[in-house]
């Protein structure tokens, strides 16, 4: 009897990844993967299901827009002003306290949650699906957390007695106001690879941007573009990017990522009370899966199928949102300034209708973008439709970093 209840208990340790046992698993939530971004439903009380970008960067959770359809009960509110990146003005927000937020089988308890009045990032738009904001860092407090970028799954495991899948590395982390932070080296030309102190950021969808106010060991590359790096919680966040030979977590690197720096400006605020060199995002962090413990600040990562996929930017130098009537449209939102882009004549407002040939009422924003990512000794055949009339231009997709 004895050695039956032995064989039984190996074998539900082998289930469990084949190591690490005991690992109570609390509950299993599916995610979708909207480009790098890892989309959530959650409840907020007795709400209907939110769309929600799990976004480590923030420390509480943000409904940025809802609609028609979206009905959310929550506690009585106060007004906030919030303060982030970015070069525009302070955001007024709706502060609600003790909330209980449901995912799945799991439900978080005094959360606190914003509401934006003005919904400055149109993630829904941007995204070209539903999204109804941001899922803060204060999730990761009760329970150890796996993102697995595998399976699409968020697993919930109780802190007692945890130990790690073997297959994972692990770090150690700092917390700061709830927010995550890790060291990673990043090595420059031929110098020598130095550690940064980097905030781990699922909502930030780049791979990294390294500021150069106070860090002096990370220098913008000769060899680098002007563009807009993307939107904060304060405005819009422009700077340079370029490629570094190598970032690596541990003993685990990639090579000639490209990475950001943003204008010092538009940062420094933000930079005066921190000693944060940079944001590792989610187009790195999803080359991974991930195990984070708060509790006992530690940081599991182990490679997955991504890790090794070739990095890209936006060559084309043009931002686009998708609208959506009977058919999906694509309407330019920015054009850098000295992009290929603007070279072609794109203007913000321009409406793209076909590229290569292809008519595109059937595509996605994600798939219309990797158009604008490909570099090609072939410049890009675009229809624009404009007031004025439609056109027909040339983007010049020969990279440039």
């Amino acid at each position: 009897m004895r050695k039956a209840i032995l064989f039984f208990s190996l074998v539900l340790c082998l289930q469990t990844l084949f190591a690490g046992c005991p690992r109570k698993l609390i509950a299993s939530v599916p995610f979708e993967m909207v480009g790098t971004y890892v989309v959530v439903e959650v409840r907020i009380n007795e709400s209907s299901r939110l769309k929600m970008i799990l976004d480590t960067g923030v420390r509480n959770t943000i409904v940025t827009e809802l609609h028609a359809e979206d009905e959310v009960s929550i506690n009585s509110t106060e007004s906030r002003d919030l303060q982030g990146l970015g070069s525009g003005n302070v955001l007024n927000a709706m502060v609600s306290h003790n909330n209980v937020l449901s995912a799945g089988k799991i439900k978080l308890l005094n959360k606190t949650v914003y509401i934006l009045k003005d919904d400055i990032f149109n993630l829904s738009k941007q995204t070209g699906t539903k999204i109804n904001g941001l899922l803060g860092v204060d999730i990761f407090q009760d329970y150890i957390v796996q993102i697995d970028y595998s399976n699409r799954r968020i697993r919930f495991y109780d802190p007692e007695n945890f130990t790690a899948p073997k297959a994972y590395g692990y770090m150690p982390m700092t917390i700061e106001k709830q927010k995550m932070y890790i060291r990673l080296s990043v090595l420059e030309r031929d110098t020598a690879r130095q550690s940064i102190k980097m905030l781990m950021d699922t909502g930030a969808e780049l791979s990294a941007w390294f500021q150069t106010l106070t860090n002096k060991a990370v220098k913008i590359p000769e060899k680098s573009i002007k563009g807009r790096i993307g939107e904060g919680l304060s405005g819009e966040i422009t700077g340079y990017f370029a490629r570094v030979p190598q970032i690596c977590i541990a003993n685990f690197c990639v090579r000639n990522p490209i990475v950001a720096f943003p204008d010092s400006a538009m940062i420094a605020e933000i930079i005066q009370f921190s000693d944060r060199d940079g944001t590792i995002g989610s187009r790195l962090l999803s080359r991974f899966n991930l195990i984070i413990d708060t509790r006992n600040k530690k940081f599991y990562f182990k490679p997955n199928s991504n890790f090794n996929k070739e990095f890209v930017y936006n060559i084309a130098g043009l931002e686009i949102a998708q609208e959506t009537t009977f058919f999906n449209q694509f309407v330019v939102t920015n054009v850098w300034k000295g992009s290929p882009a603007e070279a072609a004549g794109i203007k913000p407002g321009d409406y793209i209708s076909e590229i290569n040939g292809e008519k595109l009422f059937s595509y996605t924003v994600q798939q219309v973008r990797a158009f604008f990512e490909k570099s090609s000794k072939i410049p890009l055949d675009v229809v624009i439709q404009r007031s004025t009339g439609d056109f027909r231009c040339f983007i010049d997709m020969k990279a440039r970093i």
